[in-house]
């Protein structure tokens, strides 16, 4: 997904605004195309994605949403995956992050701490997009790639590492 899709969709980048009804149809849509539900519970869990503005970990997701369960929340993060609701994002630690996947959240990058391994959302301009959609497609062109979309993680130290 690429800043011109944001633009079509109307996504306001860097906004996390309760879902859409537009995205909740989607997510249901989805969900049944496996045979599932979209349940208070998996919603509560789907809400706490889109208000939190980064990947959260489950332990972080059921902060956020005291009604789930860990057990429950590890089950429907897994469903949610399936269905592509959600995705897993890599950090550069053992800790696995999650996030509602861009066609509900919006095209953006993440920034990493190599640390800590804290991962936070990054939503550059609809400028610095396009020049990055104009460089990577040359670099796929390049090598004999046929470019789709492109996902970008800045890798550092977050602001509580670099004063440590």
């Amino acid at each position: 997904m690429s800043a011109r899709d944001d633009e079509e969709r109307g996504a306001s980048v860097g906004d996390h605004a309760p879902l859409s009804p537009r995205s909740q149809e989607l997510i249901r849509l989805r969900l049944s195309r496996l045979g599932q539900r979209y349940t208070p519970l998996r919603e509560a869990l789907v809400r706490a994605l889109a208000h939190a503005g980064r990947p959260l970990t489950v332990p972080e997701i059921v902060a956020a949403a005291p009604d789930l369960p860990q057990s429950s929340a590890y089950r429907n993060v897994t469903t949610l995956i399936d269905a592509g609701v959600v995705r897993r994002v890599v950090g550069t630690d053992d800790h696995g992050r999650f996030e509602l996947t861009e066609e509900l959240s919006g095209h953006h990058h993440h920034l990493v701490c190599s640390t800590c391994g804290n991962v936070e959302d990054l939503h550059p301009s609809i400028e610095l997009e396009r020049v990055l959609d104009s460089l990577v497609e040359a670099a796929a062109v390049q090598q004999g790639y046929q470019f789709l979309e492109h996902r970008l993680d800045l890798v550092g130290l977050c602001r509580t590492c670099r004063s440590s």
